[in-house]
């Protein structure tokens, strides 16, 4: 990350470090790619391969950052749906780490639904 003052000034003024903007917690880059902003590189290079699938018509109805209702108050958020050729649903979500919450509503999406969700990884 390009840093708007030098680690000197910094140093000489912590004040200024308050008033730098965080990193990310996962040390993921917000990324631009089909005409939307992506959380991650690796969700916006899965988006472009999924676009590609889509124009070839090897995939149907895709669908970004889909919510489904788990239970009172608690969604799973899926980066990705769409439909193959012989029209079942897939569920995938773009993964660098796999966190304790993302395991939780994983167990319960996975109970509820009857889909298995497609983790992406590179």
């Amino acid at each position: 990350m390009i840093l708007p003052y030098s680690e000197d000034v910094i140093r000489l003024n912590p004040e200024l470090a308050e008033m730098m903007p965080k990193g990310s917690k996962y040390r993921n880059v917000r990324t631009f790619a089909v005409d939307r902003t992506f959380d991650s590189g690796l969700e916006a290079v899965r988006a472009g391969e999924l676009n590609l699938l889509l124009k070839a018509k090897e995939i149907f109805c895709l669908c970004f950052q889909v919510h489904f209702p788990l239970k009172a108050k608690i969604d799973y958020v899926a980066d990705f749906v769409y439909l193959d050729k012989e029209l079942r649903v897939h569920v995938e979500d773009t993964k660098g780490y796999l966190t304790k919450e993302y395991k939780i509503k994983k167990k319960l999406f996975e109970d509820r639904y009857g889909i298995e969700i497609e983790e992406v990884s590179r």
